[in-house]
């Protein structure tokens, strides 16, 4: 069962996916656009990747605030999640991803990259899918985060 990770942004969405067994989160690619009026572009190649890997779900990141308040970025992910709902026939789940683009920056300087702006969306949808399948597979039942 694989699994589509996904970090919405607005030029660009980071996809990581994961292995057959659901354990482990890779990255995968990252879907550019010069603006938000070429979604559907961006949404039809999410479902042609849902379907190219079997993907039993997706979980997108949903950007709360530090105070667990929501704003207007995540009005937009809520937007984009519907419009993709539309598309692939399989359940989307938010996932919370305070901190992933941290953690993701910090993963990368680490390893010595160069063009840390031009991975750190596909980097960070790992992050984010990674804690969602850690989460699954300490028991836990899936909830909007």
């Amino acid at each position: 069962m694989r699994i589509l990770g996904l970090d919405y942004g607005d030029k660009t969405i980071g996809v990581a996916v994961s292995d057959d067994l659901g354990l482990y989160a890779h990255d995968l690619e990252i879907i550019r656009r010069r603006d938000e009026g070429e979604l559907s572009k961006s949404i039809r190649r999410l479902a042609e990747l849902a379907a190219e890997y079997k993907a039993a779900a997706i979980v997108l990141g949903f950007p709360k605030h530090m105070d667990n308040s929501e704003g207007e970025r995540c009005q937009k992910t809520l937007e984009f999640k519907a419009r993709l709902e539309r598309s692939v026939k399989i359940p989307i789940y938010l996932w919370d991803e305070r901190l992933t683009t941290v953690e993701a920056n910090r993963h990368i300087a680490a390893r010595g990259a160069r063009k840390r702006n031009e991975i750190v969306d596909k980097v960070a949808a790992v992050f984010i899918l990674q804690g969602y399948l850690d989460y699954i597979k300490k028991g836990g039942a899936y909830h909007e985060q």
